[in-house]
């Protein structure tokens, strides 16, 4: 019964933020960045507005970036911590490895560790195998999964990133990708560790795995993400930063002089955006069953959501919460309890976060309930019954 009350969603619309409008993909800027990718993007994490681009559409081999899906479709699989035995043909695989070997045990969350750090393919492929039973039965998932993310120059085949002719993307899917990717805490905490204890093994012990992505080290603002290479795709480099509260991600397809040429747009497209917070709404309740105070609760996101802007300008956004139909009392303050996300109005996520209890609520004793008919019971009735 609670697992299906807590896939019960409320849908309330936040008042209308339209302060002008950017159109995404259109507030693209001028700037003195030269970069020596065949393609690039900067794109602003929120808005989804692209602040530079270079060959943004082009298809093109992506190599090991392919990693940002198959972990993220890993972490949204759940059941992160349970240990399985690792597939003999999946691990067998040319390229980088984070070590696994036959009859190794493992967690998915330590593939997730090994395909964003060292950018293992043996994890990546032990991840495929586990989740959908064979590479090319994962591909479909992963197909699927950019389907849905509005990825429509994409088209993925091995869950590894090694080069197959029909596996490619564009610049600009990859941060389609890489934006949805960050909502995911597990996946933004990952791929921004220089490196992480890790257990795996027959039997599983701890080891330490390291980042190949040097820019975690050569700016403090870099969160991530995930760093590939083929000899047929190049150097590719998909990274994202944070600067007085705004992301933006930047993915370079073949270029040579990726790091720096990383450093420099970001340094140039923070300077032609400002941070904008939009508060997620405060008239947001939650019927509260035995509360002895109040039939329902207050909620509140824990910060405002910040996006970085071009002449104080955003594109309007639907918040939607998502909680259990009602909580049982006792709440405390601060509890979490249930989710908000942004959505644009072509219905791409914009950002997503907790939503906490704003007040506590005691329990009310067993006399006291017989002796009221609280409001709550109308309420409820009429959300799941009307």
């Amino acid at each position: 019964m609670v697992q299906r009350i807590k896939k019960w969603v409320g849908i309330l619309t936040a008042g209308v933020l339209l302060l002008g409008g950017v159109p995404l993909e259109k507030a693209a800027a001028e700037s003195s960045v030269s970069v020596s990718a065949a393609s690039c993007v900067v794109m602003e994490a929120v808005t989804g507005a692209v602040l530079y681009e270079k060959n943004a559409r082009e298809e093109r081999p992506m190599a090991s970036t392919t990693k940002i899906m198959t972990a993220l479709l890993c972490l949204e699989s759940g059941d992160l911590d349970r240990e399985f035995s690792v597939d003999s043909d999946a691990i067998h695989v040319e390229g980088s490895s984070m070590g696994l070997v036959e009859g190794d045990r493992v967690t998915k969350r330590a593939l997730c560790y090994g395909m964003l750090l060292p950018s293992g393919n043996d994890a990546a492929g032990a991840a495929a195998v586990e989740l959908a039973g064979s590479y090319a039965a994962f591909a479909q998932q992963m197909n699927q999964r950019a389907e849905q993310l509005g990825m429509t120059q994409t088209h993925f085949v091995t869950p590894s990133g090694l080069h197959d002719d029909a596996h490619y993307t564009t610049a600009y899917d990859m941060a389609l990708l890489t934006a949805a990717a960050l909502q995911n805490e597990i996946f933004r905490e990952i791929c921004g560790q220089e490196k992480a204890q890790v257990s795996f093994g027959n039997p599983p012990y701890d080891r330490w795995l390291s980042n190949s992505n040097k820019l975690l080290s050569m700016d403090d603002s870099i969160i991530g993400v995930k760093t590939g290479f083929t000899d047929e795709a190049g150097r590719c480099l998909v990274s994202a930063a944070v600067r007085d509260g705004v992301t933006l991600i930047c993915v370079t397809l073949n270029d040579p002089n990726d790091w720096q040429d990383h450093l420099a747009l970001y340094d140039s497209c923070f300077s032609m955006v400002e941070p904008v917070a939009c508060a997620v709404p405060e008239n947001w309740t939650v019927p509260v069953a035995g509360g002895k105070e109040m039939a329902s609760v207050s909620v509140q996101a824990e910060a405002p959501l910040v996006a970085g802007v071009c002449g104080g300008t955003m594109p309007e956004l639907e918040f939607v919460m998502e909680t259990a139909p009602f909580l049982y009392a006792p709440v405390t303050a601060g509890q979490q309890v249930g989710t908000w996300c942004a959505r644009q109005e072509n219905g791409r996520i914009a950002a997503t976060g907790a939503l906490y209890a704003a007040e506590s609520i005691s329990y009310q004793t067993e006399q006291s309930v017989s002796e009221q008919k609280p409001a709550w019971h109308q309420r409820l009735w009429h959300m799941l019954y009307s």
